[in-house]
């Protein structure tokens, strides 16, 4: 593993980036509690900074020079206290508000150009452009009034269909409507229109004309796709910002267009000028700053912090890494193949219950496991047996030592009906775990199914000389697959059956309790054990250890029993007290249940 992506280095590496803000915002608040007095007369000649250069800002972007500029830089310099020069970008005199030159600062305090606006002076700016920069989309004083009566007209359709538009002048003088975000502006744009063609004046459709064509000739230079736009749609060229921004996500074309507007409102801009502030005496406010041994307590300070957050954080770490690494090292014995190993949850917290998980994983692992070995054991056992017994009698046979005579023959047979019986019961189990088990339920009396079932194993039955009978009250209608039924409900009779002595007496009741159907087989047969009484649905499981199928089937009777039952949405259990019977119990839901599991 990388060292980067060690717990370790990572815990180290936070807890120093924390300490490393802590000092700097410690050194920050000490900083600004010493000057804070002359940062508060910073900020208000910053604020004062930043009035001066969005008038002159605005003036350069509503004139083709600075002719004329020297009357505002005396009144912006009188209202601001401050000394205002102007020059060009060669540093050649525009106006002074001094009467008297100085020397001017080796850096301009800021440039002036509409086209390309500093956020930093002008934070609230949405736009490098300055939004007062129009050039040729500057409408005429006649054209604002023949606006304004066209956007009245407007205003006045949408308020006959409930709808309170305004008519007023944004930011540029420009006459716009406000409030389209109505929700029922579809109805407007039906009977009104959508306003677009009322705002467009003869100035617009030109200046668009123009923007568009420059548009177009820088985006067919950088291989690009024209953009096809309709000029008399777009009043003003922040609707023409605003179209294509939400239209194209190509920040190729975007850049295009900031750079064809560039191009068509140089001519009607200022040229860039830079901006020189200073104090009226000419010279420049004095910079705040630490001095040399505060930054050298300062520093020392921060290495100090820094050494003892390292080591903590190391000692920390330590112990948070050292139950990861334990839980690492099992995970990988235990992919190698070791199923016992476990880890000594120590740690405490989330650790420690990462620990229990794994360690539970691992049991659960260790036991499906030896689960896996066992079930293996027992098919093999299963099948070795019938298949011995074909293939010896077919070989004796084939030797010539016997001949097919019908006794040879049923035998064989029956040996295959048991290998069948086993297939098919594999089969059903399979279908059981990977949720296929396939139930066709139809509305069913159980009195019916259990009358069945007891009728067919009445032959085996009569032939041990055990009783068997059924024992219903009322009628027990439900939802349910009739064949499953009774193929669950009959391995239970089948095995009570084979372990009741003769003359002893099997009972098969049905009947309902709260709002469930209760299916009982009751027998009077040798029972089972305490220990073994858990077990019964597992597969493979017999009472008769010796495997002898005198006295015991496939041993997975009562696993598919468990698994029909639950697919219809029920639950097993079983009772029993040695050499005195047993009670297998079946609990499904009564007639509006409706199976679980496997329902197609």
């Amino acid at each position: 593993m990388a060292r980067r992506h060690s717990l370790l280095v990572r815990l180290l590496m936070v807890s120093a980036l924390i300490s490393a803000c802590s000092i700097a915002a410690t050194a920050w608040l000490t900083t600004r509690t010493t000057t804070g007095s002359i940062q508060r007369q910073q900020g208000e000649s910053g604020a004062r900074d930043a009035r001066i250069y969005d008038a002159l800002l605005g003036y350069a972007a509503t004139h083709r020079n600075w002719d004329g500029v020297k009357s505002t830089v005396d009144e912006l310099a009188r209202q601001n206290g401050r000394r205002i020069v102007l020059t060009t970008s060669k540093r050649q005199l525009i106006a002074d508000s001094a009467d008297a030159a100085g020397e001017l600062p080796a850096a301009q305090s800021a440039t002036v150009d509409p086209l390309n606006v500093d956020l930093t002076l002008k934070p609230g700016a949405s736009d490098r452009i300055d939004a007062r920069a129009l050039g040729p989309y500057r409408l005429s004083e006649g054209e604002r009034k023949e606006l304004r009566a066209r956007l009245a007209s407007y205003v006045s359709c949408a308020r006959d269909y409930g709808v309170s538009l305004t008519a007023a002048d944004d930011a540029t003088g420009r006459p716009v409507v406000k409030g389209l975000d109505s929700q029922r502006t579809r109805e407007i744009y039906r009977a009104c229109g959508d306003g677009r063609e009322r705002s467009v004046t003869k100035t617009d459709y030109e200046a668009n004309v123009q923007l568009f064509g420059l548009l177009n000739v820088c985006l067919v230079r950088r291989g690009l796709d024209r953009e096809d736009l309709t000029p008399q749609y777009y009043p003003g060229p922040q609707a023409v910002i605003d179209y294509l921004s939400y239209r194209s996500d190509n920040a190729a074309a975007m850049s295009c267009l900031d750079t064809a507007r560039r191009e068509q409102l140089a001519p009607h801009v200022a040229p860039v000028a830079l901006l020189f502030l200073t104090s009226p005496a000419g010279t420049t406010p004095p910079k705040m700053g630490l001095s040399a041994a505060g930054t050298t307590q300062i520093v020392l300070a921060a290495l100090a912090v820094l050494m003892v957050t390292v080591c903590a954080a190391w000692l920390a770490a330590r112990r948070l890494v050292r139950p990861i690494r334990a839980l690492t090292s099992a995970a990988r014995r235990m992919g190698a193949g070791d199923g016992t190993v476990r880890v000594d949850p120590i740690a405490k917290g989330e650790v420690g219950q990462l620990a229990e998980a794994f360690n539970a994983m691992s049991a659960r692992l260790e036991k499906t496991e030896a689960q896996r070995k066992a079930m293996v054991n027992d098919i093999a056992h299963e099948l070795r047996t019938p298949l011995g017994n074909i293939r010896g009698w077919l070989e004796a046979t084939e030797d010539g030592v016997a001949t097919m005579e019908p006794e040879l023959v049923s035998s064989l047979l029956e040996e295959a009906v048991l290998l069948q019986y086993l297939v098919d019961d594999l089969q059903d189990l399979a279908q059981a775990d990977a949720g296929t088990l396939a139930l066709h339920p139809e509305p069913v009396d159980a009195r019916d199914l259990v009358d069945q079932a007891t009728a067919a194993h009445q032959g085996r039955a009569d032939e041990k000389n055990v009783t068997l009978r059924a024992a219903t009250r009322g009628r027990l209608e439900m939802t349910a697959d009739p064949t499953r039924l009774r193929q669950a409900l009959g391995n239970l009779i089948a095995n009570a059956v084979r372990y009741t002595p003769p003359g002893g007496e099997v009972t098969v009741v049905g009947r309902q309790v709260a709002g469930n159907v209760v299916l009982e087989v009751i027998d009077t047969g040798v029972g089972i054990s305490a220990n073994d009484l858990p077990y019964v649905f597992d597969r493979f499981w017999r009472a008769d250890k010796s495997r002898s199928r005198d006295t015991g089937g496939s041993g997975l009777g009562l696993a598919i029993t468990r698994h029909l039952v639950e697919a219809h949405g029920g639950s097993v259990a079983a009772e029993s007290v040695p050499g005195t019977g047993s009670t297998f119990r079946l609990v499904l839901p009564a007639a509006n249940g409706t199976p679980s599991v496997g329902r197609r």
